[in-house]
């Protein structure tokens, strides 16, 4: 298994203890969505001017950087330019770092069809594609917003037609937001899936910290959702990709302290095997 974890577990570290603590608690690699310096790395001189040193920082510990998490909402009419100027951005970083994906959302104007966010989708990332050093990435669509279930998603996936695009399947997302089993969502999408992203959750909505729809984060495998079948469901077929833990401390204040999160998370990874 090919375990990371996104820093918005973890937004109020510097880079020297995401990446120190990732290699004492067992991580092969980190996805970065933020430091304490704010949430887009790209404008931060660990990751412009001093990027070289970064990359050699976090290779001496023997990691990797999994992915670069972006803002780029593909779908959104009126973000075509603020989209196209943050992928020129980030596509210089994430080859600096050696990272082989970025995660970009979908969404989409609230009163458009689902056609009219799949066209707006085609058009946007078809201009992505076209940048200098876009085709050296795979662009991940997260299963999130508009984009949970695998019908929707493959209706983009097909009209982007380019096999640099392609899925991060949030397991959370299709099983407690969608309805679709892991099997199903596998089924419609594994030729596409490099990257998964595992949250737990429990349905209570007496809880203090319960959100709008009654569930509350948990730690992975004290939840009810299905997480042990979908990792089954991958290591039965021979999945490769990365296992990347969103621990979403920076949007929840009151969930567990990374230093808690992120070592629970990989204990109970190994031992599923």
């Amino acid at each position: 298994m090919k375990l990371a974890f996104t820093t918005l577990a973890c937004p109020g570290w510097d880079l020297e203890t995401i990446i120190n603590s990732a290699a004492d608690y067992g991580f092969d690699g980190i996805d970065f969505r933020g430091t304490s310096e704010g949430i887009d790395v790209t404008t931060q001189s660990a990751f412009t001017t001093g990027i070289e040193a970064t990359r050699k920082r976090i290779e001496d510990k023997g990691l990797v950087v999994s992915g670069v998490s972006s803002s780029i909402r593909i779908c959104d009419t009126d973000k075509f330019g603020s989209n196209l100027e943050e992928a020129k951005r980030t596509i210089p970083v994430a080859l600096a770092l050696g990272a082989k994906q970025v995660r970009v959302f979908g969404y989409g104007d609230e009163d458009a069809s689902t056609e009219d966010r799949v066209r707006q989708g085609v058009r946007c990332m078809g201009a992505i594609l076209e940048l200098n050093g876009a085709d050296q990435i795979d662009w991940l669509l997260e299963m999130h917003d508009y984009w949970v279930a695998s019908s929707d998603c493959r209706l983009l996936i097909d009209g982007v037609d380019h096999p640099r695009f392609q899925i991060l399947w949030d397991i959370g997302h299709t099983t407690r937001i969608g309805t679709e089993s892991p099997m199903e969502t596998f089924a419609a999408l594994g030729s596409r899936i490099p990257c998964v992203h595992l949250k737990d959750a429990i349905f209570d909505e007496n809880q203090e910290f319960a959100m709008k729809d009654g569930w509350r984060y948990a730690l992975p495998g004290r939840g009810q959702l299905p997480l042990k079948e979908a990792v089954s469901v991958l290591q039965s077929v021979g999945y490769q990709g990365w296992y990347v833990f969103e621990h979403e401390k920076r949007w929840h204040a009151d969930l567990e302290e990374p230093e808690v999160a992120l070592p629970a998370y990989v204990a109970w990874m190994r031992s599923l095997g």
